[in-house]
């Protein structure tokens, strides 16, 4: 029994909480301190369906326009894959004002790309053609902290790998000692031939031990029976628990008690998720906390 529960300190608010094919519904995760509106969309799969869902759900008393242009203040992308940016691409005309940020390799993508005057409008400061100047694109430096622009959290990225040597992101969001730990698309380091798991799981070991950290949102997009030469940089149950074993290495096994664990990205079709599910509840044998986050409804973190 806890006689002492940490107040929670972020609200969540998933804008699309799957991979593959529902346009409708791909990864996007509003964060926010809580009791405030300030937040920042970690990756942009989906928007305004989630955010008409999540109004309909009465999480947001304004409308989704009003969500849209003056709650969201600015954008973590991991990656330029189109199941991560299409919403941001396409809400780009009904958008307000705010930041962009990404890592190096993951800004030149999205600006050659999609923001490039042709494939798109550039909405952006930089990159070519003519610039609307409505997205200020600020590029992020591994392991260097950022404040988010008006808000009062900072984000620091770590590499990942999303079938080597492609590159995703993880970002560690920060309000005063409170953090969140999200990650886009990663396979886990034995198959990637990487260490870049290892590398995160050891920056954020003390805050697990320090109790700081309030969750890690971490994908898994197929089940076990998905064989390692078809993973395409992805996570399986059985990945996801040996690589959270690393980290309990790290941190000691009582640290990950009751340690909240946000699964995203997983792929239709829907008897693969229900696999998924079945599975990681089956091989949590540290009993973490884990959350299936659904479209449109709000939780405390």
């Amino acid at each position: 029994m806890q006689l002492f529960a940490q107040k929670a300190a972020f609200k969540l608010v998933p804008l699309g909480v799957k991979g593959g094919i529902d346009e409708k519904n791909l990864s996007a995760y509003l964060v926010a301190p809580i009791h405030t509106h300030d937040f920042i969309c970690l990756d942009a799969g989906t928007i305004n369906d989630g955010i008409e869902k999540a109004v309909a759900n009465k999480v947001f008393t304004v409308t989704p326009s009003e969500v849209l242009r003056k709650y969201i203040k600015g954008y973590c992308i991991s990656h330029a894959h189109l199941d991560h940016v299409s919403g941001l691409i396409i809400n780009s005309p009904a958008d307000s004002s705010k930041t962009i940020y990404a890592t190096k390799k993951c800004m030149e993508m999205m600006e050659k790309h999609y923001f490039n005057g042709e494939t798109w409008a550039n909405f952006g400061d930089e990159g070519m053609g003519f610039q609307l100047k409505k997205y200020h694109f600020q590029t992020l430096i591994v392991n260097e902290e950022t404040q988010i622009t008006n808000t009062t959290m900072t984000v620091k990225a770590f590499a990942l790998s999303h079938v080597n040597p492609f590159e995703s992101t993880a970002f560690l969001i920060q309000n005063g000692n409170d953090a969140i730990l999200y990650l886009g698309d990663t396979g886990p380091d034995s198959v990637e031939k990487s260490n870049d798991l290892s590398l995160l799981w050891q920056a954020i070991a003390p805050l697990i031990q320090r109790k700081q950290l309030r969750g890690i949102f971490i994908e898994v997009s197929f089940p076990n029976e998905q064989p390692d030469s078809l993973l395409f940089g992805h996570l399986t149950p059985n990945h996801l628990m040996k690589e959270l074993h690393k980290l309990e290495e790290l941190t000691g096994r009582t640290a990950l008690k009751n340690f909240k664990i946000i699964v995203t990205h997983l792929k239709p079709p829907t008897k693969n998720i229900v696999k998924i599910k079945e599975q990681l509840q089956k091989q949590n044998d540290l009993g973490l906390e884990l959350l299936f986050p659904e479209q449109g409804k709000s939780y405390e973190l």
